[in-house]
């Protein structure tokens, strides 16, 4: 009789484990950042951050999405200031910014994983950029770090400025 009282209450408890799996299972994605949030406690993307701001960008990518970014750190800006003999503050001025931002915005998560050699898919600028494998590339940016997740999508770091 204790046998089979025991037995009972074991199986009662692996039912009851067994129901509530999901609820722990689950992503909590509530306590995610989304991309705007995720970059800025990131600390590298500070350049990036003041040009989303002055493109009128960051609502977007606090939407739902979900997006991929590929995120110029503050180096990779500093070289393209560099390159073109230029401020941050005429950077921020240029009147292409809007569309130079958004050539490194991708419609939907997609993580490293998901990435294929020579696929060239549209950016939210309706132009293509280019993956390359080994290393991984966007155009001829490094991806420096890959699937960092926010609550609406994922991010790429790269180390150079993508031009459309």
């Amino acid at each position: 009789m204790m046998k089979k009282r025991f037995t009972l209450v074991l199986l009662m408890f692996v039912l009851m484990l067994s129901a509530t799996n999901g609820v722990f299972a689950a992503e909590d994605t509530s306590s995610k950042k989304d991309i705007v949030e995720t970059a800025v406690e990131a600390g590298d993307f500070t350049i990036l951050a003041a040009a989303l701001e002055k493109a009128g960008l960051v609502d977007t990518l606090k939407g739902a999405g979900p997006f991929t970014v590929f995120a110029p750190t503050d180096e990779a800006f500093k070289k393209l200031l560099k390159k073109l003999d230029i401020t941050s503050d005429e950077l921020l001025k240029r009147d292409d910014l809007k569309e130079i931002l958004l050539y490194h915005v991708l419609s939907g998560k997609v993580l490293s994983t998901d990435l294929k050699d020579g696929m060239t898919p549209e950016t939210l600028a309706k132009k293509t950029v280019k993956i390359s494998l080994d290393p991984v590339k966007a155009n001829d940016a490094n991806v420096v770090k890959a699937d960092i997740e926010a609550s609406n999508g994922v991010i790429h770091v790269i180390d150079e400025v993508l031009l459309p």
